[in-house]
C-alpha cells in the first residue's frame, strides 16, 4: 500500500493511520530529509528483525538509526552530553545528520551497536516528524538501499519504484516525493567528535 503525504501539511488522518500501523508492529517505508528508510516502532523486536531481512543484514550485524522528532526527544535515549557535543547537535538538528552517541538504558540492547552506541537522527521532514509525534516515541530505521547497492542510490529515491520493489513486503510506503540521492552525514560523538561519512549535511568540525 502506498499513501501520498505532503511535507508542509501532512494529512492528520493518514498520519494517525500510519502511527496505528506502527503501534501494531508494522513495518513502513518513510521519507526523511535524505534517503527513504524502513522504519518500525522500537517496541516491536520482530518488526526490527524483519527490517534486517529487508535490508540484507544478518541479525547480529544489523545497524539501525533512531529517528526522533526533536533534539529533546533524542536526549532521552543517549547518555549525558558535554557542552560541545550538545552545541553541535543543536546547531545541526533538525537536518541531514546521523550522530553516533552512547546509548542510554532506555535503548534496548538489540538496537545498539556492538560498542553500545546508537545512531541518532532528527530529520528535517514534516511528514516523518508528524508520524513520530503521533506515535509518541522514536522509530528504529535504516535506509531502503540494500547492502551491495551503495553505488545505485538513485534507484531508491522514487517512492513509486520503491513501492514496486518492497510494497508487498511492508505495510505502508509513505510517498513524500522524490528523495535526495545523498545519505546523511555521519558524525561519531561517542568518544570525541569525528566525521565518519560525508553526506548531504555540510558542517565544519
Amino acid at each position: 500500500m502506498i499513501t501520498k503525504l505532503y511535507d508542509d501539511n501532512p494529512n492528520p488522518r493518514e498520519v494517525r493511520r500510519i502511527a496505528d500501523t506502527l503501534r501494531d508492529g508494522g513495518v513502513v517505508i518513510v521519507p526523511t530529509d535524505t534517503l527513504y528508510a524502513f522504519a518500525c516502532s522500537m517496541e516491536h523486536k520482530r518488526a526490527v528483525e524483519e527490517i534486517a531481512l529487508l535490508k540484507g543484514y544478518k541479525l547480529k550485524q544489523a545497524k539501525y538509526a533512531m529517528l526522533c522528532s526533536s533534539l529533546s526527544q533524542a536526549s532521552e535515549y543517549v547518555r549525558a552530553m558535554d557542552r560541545d557535543t550538545f552545541a553541535l547537535l543543536k546547531r545541526c538538528l533538525p537536518g541531514p545528520f546521523t550522530f553516533i552517541m552512547e546509548a542510554s538504558g532506555a535503548v534496548p540492547r538489540n538496537y545498539q551497536n556492538s560498542n553500545k552506541t546508537i545512531g541518532i537522527r532528527v530529520p528535517d521532514n514534516g511528514i516523518l516528524r508528524a508520524i513520530i509525534d503521533e506515535l509518541g516515541m522514536p522509530l528504529i530505521a535504516t535506509s531502503v538501499r540494500p547492502l551491495g547497492e551503495e553505488d545505485e542510490v538513485e534507484n531508491y529515491t522514487d517512492p513509486e519504484l520503491i513501492h514496486e520493489r518492497f510494497g508487498g513486503r511492508v505495510d505502508v510506503v509513505v510517498d513524500g516525493g522524490i528523495a535526495d540521492a545523498k545519505p546523511s552525514t555521519v558524525i561519531d560523538c561517542s568518544d570525541g567528535i569525528e566525521l565518519v561519512r560525508q553526506g548531504k549535511g555540510e558542517i565544519d568540525l
